[in-house]
């Protein structure tokens, strides 16, 4: 793992350095008016950051992580021009958007298409810019006829969708997002990953902002972990998320998966592909529950369907002990499998042959992905789903292909090797 570099480097794309914000803090209105009166300090100091400094080479993305009050609102912030620092210098190279809190910069009495007109012109855009890049702005908003109603009367999803098209169809060089895409439907959420993807292949600087780790690590290489409000790790993504991740652990404060409510059967029609079956084959059944045996196979078959035959798909499945440790997890993107396409009614099947799970009880993830294994169109939470049973008492979660190797101490025998599970 790296440490921040703050040396200054013309080329880079963001350079931090020695980035300090200090908020003062007033128990009440009435404090901060007596101080402005009599010049008695009346407030305490908050530092939001302290002693940040970093750089972001051009085109690559940087996940931004951490607990909530960590600094990372902050300095997305001083990044993108809103917030000024204590001190510290901050260098962001050509024209930068940002989605930070939904409905920032927006106007609420103007309509969509006024904040269209505002927001491309603070972005530097001239008049014939803004009137060039309109239509593809709203086209991609897909607001209808809101894009000329008052903005005060638009949803969180509708400000999402408005802040996303407008400051990705800008094409900015810097892109900063600060979980924006928390809120809104499936198939817009879908639309905006894949027109990240499609700013970071062209060559854009991405900062992302969000507490799902598993999107920060897909669409960044680098990553920051932000802790009150200084830098606790710099590095690659997968080396500081896991850091990052087993300090939530020893806290006691696990990451949380993604809530899976059991859509309702109205909400699952209305979904453009969406699974319909999924049924365990092995082990054997009693009173409802399902049981598996250690070395046993066990499998799923999975059936979804979808309205349109051209759209792309992999499947992901998770296993969770029933107290919510990760066991083990299978991606036929990951697998190197091609994504399923061509149909509207499709079945796949996965099979382990030799279960290796010793005991428990364990929860099954099922997620119908897209072709860039980012968004699900739909998922299943299968509680309980199934019982591992031991005939007798063992230690641990699994059992391990192994072997025993050993020679007496005064070397009179040959060398007793003893294979405590034998070779498949």
């Amino acid at each position: 793992m790296s440490t921040p570099t703050t040396t200054s480097n013309p080329t880079a794309a963001i350079s931090v350095d020695a980035l300090h914000k200090v908020y003062r803090v007033y128990s009440s209105p009435w404090n901060r008016l007596w101080e402005a009166l009599t010049r008695k300090p009346l407030h305490e100091e908050f530092h939001a950051l302290q002693g940040v400094g970093f750089q972001l080479p051009k085109g690559e993305g940087l996940a931004v992580i951490g607990e909530n009050g960590a600094g990372k609102s902050t300095l997305l912030k001083i990044l993108a021009g809103v917030s000024t620092p204590t001190s510290g210098t901050v260098q962001v190279l050509g024209k930068v958007a940002s989605i930070l809190e939904l409905g920032s910069g927006f106007h609420p009495d103007f309509t969509g298409r006024q904040n269209i007109q505002l927001n491309a012109a603070m972005l530097g855009l001239s008049p014939e810019e803004v009137e060039e890049k309109q239509p593809s702005i709203i086209e991609f908003s897909e607001l209808g006829s809101f894009i000329d109603q008052p903005v005060k009367v638009y949803s969180t999803g509708m400000a999402m969708r408005l802040g996303f098209a407008i400051a990705t169809q800008v094409e900015p060089d810097v892109l900063i997002i600060d979980e924006a895409l928390s809120v809104g439907d499936g198939y817009f959420q879908k639309k905006c990953m894949d027109r990240m993807q499609e700013f970071i292949s062209n060559g854009g600087t991405l900062l992302f902002c969000s507490h799902a780790m598993y999107y920060v690590s897909s669409f960044c290489r680098e990553a920051l972990w932000m802790k009150n409000g200084r830098i606790e790790a710099f590095g690659a993504a997968t080396d500081v998320i896991r850091e990052y991740e087993n300090f939530l652990l020893r806290k006691g404060e696990a990451p949380e998966p993604v809530p899976l409510d059991e859509p309702a059967a109205e909400e699952v029609k209305a979904r453009v592909a969406a699974l319909e079956e999924i049924r365990f084959h092995g082990g054997r059944t009693m009173a409802g529950q399902l049981y598996a045996s250690f070395e046993e196979p066990l499998g799923l078959t999975i059936r979804w369907r979808c309205e349109d035959p051209s759209l792309q798909f992999h499947l992901a499945v998770g296993v969770d002990r029933s107290d919510g440790v990760q066991v083990m997890s299978f991606s036929t993107l990951q697998d190197g499998l091609t994504a399923w396409t061509g149909a509207t009614s499709y079945e796949a099947e996965l099979s382990v042959p030799k279960l290796p799970l010793l005991k428990g009880e364990f929860t099954v993830y099922v997620y119908l992905m897209d072709e860039h294994n980012l968004h699900p169109y739909d998922a299943r939470i299968l509680k309980n789903a199934f019982v591992v049973e031991n005939a007798s008492y063992e230690i641990g979660l699994i059992r391990a292909e192994h072997q025993w190797s050993a020679s007496p101490r005064g070397g009179m025998r040959g060398e007793d090797t003893r294979h405590l599970m034998p070779s498949p």
